[in-house]
């Protein structure tokens, strides 16, 4: 049997690691994006923005939690300001996204799953607060519509025109 003194260490040291472990969450969060923003390579950009994004829309999550909307709403800016950069970049890059897809791919499906928890969390604020987080999400969505755009572009079925008799 384990005396309470014991007892007593052991929940004062799960405490302590539950105390921390957002601290330590936030900080890798805070080092992938440091990463991100110095990283050149508009490829290996959009690869690591799909590793993150998800994190930001958590941290999101969390602050509304704690109520904390402005906050949550910062960092859902700074996420689509972040795919927008990133998408910017890929589309100067001269990239032929149909057959190079690398980065294009790995952003849209992330960007995809990422404007789906948006949506889940629109419905857990306030009705008054919900266009704020709504036009995020819009963008979001159109910038989806873009990237998918470059992925399946639409060409028009060359057929050779019939001459008039």
């Amino acid at each position: 049997m384990h005396s309470s003194a014991t007892l007593r260490i052991r929940a004062a040291v799960v405490l302590a690691l539950a105390l921390c472990a957002p601290l330590a969450a936030q900080d890798r969060l805070n080092k992938r994006i440091d990463q991100y923003q110095h990283e050149a390579d508009p490829v290996r950009k959009a690869r690591d923005l799909a590793k993150f994004g998800g994190d930001q829309v958590n941290l999101a999550k969390k602050q509304l939690k704690t109520g904390d909307d402005v906050a949550a709403l910062r960092t859902l800016h700074q996420y689509r300001d972040e795919v927008r950069e990133t998408f910017a970049g890929l589309q100067a890059s001269g990239i032929d996204a149909e057959k190079k897809p690398n980065g294009f791919k790995q952003l849209q499906i992330s960007l995809r799953e990422n404007i789906r928890h948006i949506g889940d969390l629109i419905f857990t604020i306030p009705v008054d607060k919900r266009p704020f987080f709504r036009a995020v999400r819009d963008d979001l969505i159109q910038q989806q519509n873009d990237l998918i755009d470059a992925l399946f572009p639409r060409t028009p079925k060359q057929h050779p025109k019939e001459e008039q008799p």
